[in-house]
C-alpha cells in the first residue's frame, strides 16, 4: 500500500474514461455549466500572488497562467512562454512570450508583465509574504529586451527553474490589484467574497474556447454545510479536505476523486544533541520500524492520505522507492533498540532502560502535536503512535500546543518528536529541510554527503541528471533517517458530472482539464 492516493487516482481515471464512453454511467454527464461548492471564509482578493486558502487556488488556476505549466506527469511544459533557452552554464535564461497570449481585457501579455510580476513576488518575499516567495532563492534579476523577449538570471542553474516559472503572470499595472485579469481559460464574471464566484469561458483563450461555458461556485463556512449542499443536489460538485469525505464511494451516479495536496505530514525527530535518545540513528530507525503508518493513514484519514517514505510524493517520477525504508516490523525495532543500548525493562513497567554513569535512564520521549482547523485528527494520530511505540518499550508523553508554541520550540530545538506539516513547493527540491543549517531543518540533521548531493543537484541542468540526483538524495534520506515522512494529505472532489479526464488530480490545479473535456 505504497501510495493510497495514486492508486485511487489511477483507478478513477479508468472510471472517468468509461463514463465518457458510456454517458449512462453517471446520472448527468458534463454540459455547459458546472455548479461547484467549496470552503472559503477568508479570501477577499483574487490576486493569486497572495492566496490565503488552498482550495481557492483551484479557481485562480483557471484564471491565471504561468510561463510553464505542469502536465499529467508533473513535468513542466511551455505555457505563456513560447521558448525558454538557458545559457550553457544555466545561469541566464532567455524567454520569448507566445504572441497569441492575451489578457481577459484584450491587452496582450508581454515580457513587461512577466517582469512586473516577478518583481512583485520578490517584493512580497522581502516582507515575508506571498504564495511564491521561494522564487527569491532562484531568480536574482530580470531584464526585458522587448515586449516579446526577456532574460532571467538565476542563482540555482538547474532543471528545477522550469518548475519555478509556473507562477501566475499578471498585467504589469495590476500586480497589486485585488481583482487582476488573467490569460487563462476562464474569466471572472462576478465575485462576492465568502459567498460566490461566477466564471465564464474565455472565448479568446490561446488554447481554444473552453467547452464548459460557466462555472458557478458557492462558498460555505463549514464542511457540514458544503456536504449538505452536495447531498441535496444544490451543487454538482464539491471540493473538500475533510477526512469525512472518505465515506462517499464512487458509484454509478457519483464520483469520489482523491486529489493529492502539497501538505507533507512528518514525524520530526530531534537528534541535534547527544542528550536526546534520538541522536542515535539506531533509535530513529527503531521508531520508523515500530509504527504501522499505513494502518494509521487508513484508520484516521479513511484513505485520504498518500503514504510516502521520503519528502517526495509517491507514484510520481520524483519518487524513489526503497526496500531499506523499513516497513512495519516491531521485532526489528526491538532489536535496533537493544543494539542502541536499551537492553531491558528493569522496573517491570514495560519501558526500556539503560544505565549511564551508574544512573538508570528510561526510554521516554515527548511528542508535540498541534491542531489546525482543517486537520483535527493529529491528536488521534499521536495516540496511535504512542501505542505503537509502547509496544516496543518506548514511553511517549503527548503534549498538545498551539501552532505558534510548537513553531517556537521547533526553532529552539526544544523537543523530542513532533508531528509537523510542511507545505511543499512546486519545485521538487527538499533542500530546505535536509541541508545543514537550513530553515526547515528543525531536527539538527547534518550530513556532508547530503550537502554534497544537493550542491550537485542544484547544478544539474539536464532532466536525467536532475532526477537521478533527486533519487540519490532520497536514498541518503532513508540511510540517515533524519526524520520520518508519513504521508501527503489528500482531498476529495465529489461530483455527479464528468468534467475532467486528467490522470493526476492534484493541488492546486484540482479542476485542470475542465476547459477541454469533450473536445
Amino acid at each position: 500500500m505504497r501510495s493510497i492516493c495514486s492508486i485511487i487516482i489511477k483507478a478513477l481515471a479508468l472510471v472517468l474514461a468509461l463514463a465518457l464512453c458510456c454517458p449512462t454511467a453517471l446520472a448527468t454527464t458534463m454540459d455547459s455549466t458546472l455548479s461547484l461548492g467549496m470552503i472559503s471564509v477568508k479570501t477577499v482578493s483574487l490576486n493569486p500572488l497572495i492566496a490565503e486558502e488552498r482550495e481557492f487556488q483551484s479557481l485562480t488556476a483557471l484564471i491565471y497562467e504561468g510561463l510553464y505549466s505542469l502536465d499529467d506527469d508533473a513535468m513542466p511544459q511551455l505555457c505563456l512562454a513560447q521558448a525558454c533557452d538557458p545559457t550553457a552554464d544555466g545561469k541566464r535564461w532567455t524567454i520569448r512570450i507566445r504572441p497569441d497570449a492575451v489578457f481577459h481585457d484584450g491587452t496582450p501579455c508581454t515580457a513587461y508583465d512577466v517582469e512586473a510580476t516577478i518583481n512583485e513576488i520578490l517584493r512580497l518575499a522581502e516582507e515575508g509574504k506571498g504564495q511564491y516567495s521561494q522564487l527569491r532563492y532562484i531568480i536574482s534579476g530580470v531584464s526585458v529586451n522587448s515586449a516579446e523577449s526577456m532574460q532571467i538570471n538565476v542563482t540555482r542553474p538547474y532543471y528545477g527553474v522550469r518548475f519555478a516559472l509556473t507562477f501566475p503572470v499578471l498585467p504589469r499595472d495590476q500586480v497589486q490589484s485585488s481583482l487582476p485579469v488573467g490569460t487563462g481559460p476562464f474569466k471572472v464574471r462576478e465575485f462576492a467574497p465568502a459567498n460566490y464566484l461566477y466564471l465564464s469561458a474565455n472565448e479568446n483563450w490561446w488554447g481554444g474556447e473552453p467547452t464548459v461555458k460557466d462555472i458557478n461556485v458557492s462558498f460555505r463556512a463549514t464542511n457540514r454545510e458544503l456536504i449538505t449542499d452536495y447531498e441535496y443536489n444544490r451543487i454538482d460538485a464539491a471540493i473538500t479536505r475533510s477526512a469525512s469525505a472518505g465515506q462517499y464511494q464512487t458509484g454509478l451516479t457519483n464520483l469520489n476523486i482523491a486529489y493529492r495536496t502539497r501538505q507533507l505530514e512528518t514525524l520530526l525527530l530531534n537528534h541535534s544533541s547527544a542528550a536526546y535518545p534520538l541522536d542515535n540513528k539506531l533509535v530513529r530507525e527503531a521508531v520508523r520500524y515500530a509504527i504501522d503508518f499505513d494502518a494509521i493513514a487508513n484508520s484516521v484519514y479513511m484513505g485520504m492520505a498518500s503514504r510516502t517514505d521520503t519528502p517526495l510524493p509517491a507514484g510520481t517520477w520524483m519518487y524513489k522507492d526503497s526496500e531499506k525504508a523499513g516497513r512495519y516490523d516491531p521485532e526489528k525495532a526491538k532489536e535496533l533498540l537493544y543494539q542502541a543500548g536499551w537492553e531491558r525493562d528493569m522496573t517491570g513497567d514495560g519501558v526500556l532502560n539503560q544505565v549511564v554513569n551508574e544512573k538508570m535512564k528510561r526510554l521516554r520521549l515527548r511528542l508535540y502535536v498541534y491542531e489546525e482547523q482543517d486537520n483535527s485528527v493529529r491528536v488521534q494520530v499521536a495516540g496511535m503512535i504512542k501505542d505503537y511505540l509502547a509496544a516496543v518499550g518506548i514511553e511517549v508523553g503527548i503534549e498538545t500546543y498551539s501552532f505558534a508554541t510548537v513553531s517556537e520550540r521547533l526553532k529552539a530545538r526544544n523537543f523530542d518528536m513532533c508531528i509537523a506539516a510542511f507545505q511543499m513547493d512546486v519545485v521538487p527540491d527538499p533542500g530546505f529541510m535536509l541541508m545543514s543549517g537550513n530553515t526547515g531543518n528543525y531536527c539538527g540533521y547534518k550530513s556532508a554527503e547530503m550537502d554534497k548531493l544537493f550542491k550537485q543537484f542544484r547544478d544539474a541542468r539536464e532532466f536525467s541528471a536532475f532526477r537521478q540526483l533527486l533519487w540519490d538524495i532520497q536514498d541518503q534520506f532513508i540511510e540517515d533517517c533524519p526524520f520520518i515522512c508519513m504521508w501527503y494529505r489528500c482531498g476529495a472532489l465529489l461530483t455527479r458530472k464528468v468534467f475532467t479526464t486528467v490522470r493526476d488530480v492534484r493541488e492546486p490545479e484540482i479542476l485542470r482539464g475542465i476547459e477541454s473535456v469533450g473536445r
